[in-house]
């Protein structure tokens, strides 16, 4: 049992107090996602996910697990890098059996959200597309069968779930020897200068936009509150090889205002576990 005074029961306390606050505000706003985004990165959330996408590397056949993913922004990526594959191999009719096996699965614990996405999906043409699966699921614990994926990716959402240890393990349970994990997460800036211009950005600025757009001040105080109490880059690393993943590495992005954490590939599971980190 976790103490009153132990890191996760203060995690798992914090987050029932954000989720009583955000979940309204996520069912209202999930129509405005993007414009939210852009608001509150200037954009930049754009280029963060397409950095995401591109070290993941998809390939045609490939079985990958978006989580948190409702709305499709990664998968839709993942799904366009497969097909300029595909394209690139002058329509071969090898690669065209892979892009049939092809499954993308969209895992979000919040059906407006997957309905935004689904939505999304048909304005792209791809309403009928066999390859992408929209799941309502929790990350904490998958519906999916062990060793079945082979590529992992969460962005933006592993700082709102109760118990970060879990949906790290059930990562690491679903990918198979050899399968990609990555993470795209708001993380924490070390640069002095640009930090104090951060904080001033994340305590004033976000929290007004919130109030502008989402009629909701606190829910964005809250939020920026949560980046916080986030586990710093180096931490986060370390709980990672903690759930058996090997060669753990991060990419910070823009001063680390958001962080990349990856795992170039598990190898043997079951084995001692090989942390390496680099900035």
């Amino acid at each position: 049992m976790l103490s009153s005074t132990s890191p996760l029961h203060s995690h798992a306390t914090s987050f029932g107090r954000f989720l009583s606050n955000m979940i309204p505000l996520l069912l209202d706003v999930a129509s405005n996602y993007d414009l939210m985004n852009d608001l509150m990165s200037g954009g930049l959330h754009r280029l963060w996910k397409d950095r995401l996408v591109s070290m993941l590397n998809p390939f045609p056949g490939m079985k990958h697990l978006d989580v948190a993913g409702g709305t499709g922004d990664v998968a839709f990526r993942i799904l366009d890098g497969i097909s300029s594959i595909k394209r690139r191999a002058n329509q071969d009719p090898i690669n065209d059996h892979l892009q049939e096996e092809t499954q993308i699965h969209v895992c979000d614990i919040n059906p407006n959200m997957l309905n935004v996405g689904r939505k999304r999906a048909i304005e792209r043409g791809l309403g009928e597309d066999k390859s992408l699966i929209w799941v309502e699921g929790d990350a904490e614990a998958l519906s999916f069968e062990d060793n079945t994926m082979d590529g992992y990716t969460i962005a933006f959402g592993i700082r709102n779930v109760t118990h970060i240890e879990k949906v790290l393990a059930e990562a690491y349970r679903v990918l198979k020897h050899g399968g990609r994990f990555l993470c795209l997460e708001l993380s924490h800036v070390e640069v002095p200068v640009f930090k104090e211009l951060y904080d001033y950005y994340s305590f004033s600025v976000i929290p007004a936009v919130g109030e502008l757009v989402a009629g909701d001040r606190d829910s964005y105080q809250y939020l920026v509150e949560s980046i916080r109490r986030f586990p710093p880059q180096e931490k986060f690393a370390s709980m990672i090889a903690d759930a058996g993943f090997q060669k753990v590495e991060y990419e910070n992005l823009v001063g680390g205002v958001v962080a990349i954490h990856s795992e170039v590939g598990v190898t043997e599971k079951g084995i001692p576990t090989i942390h390496g980190v680099v900035g």
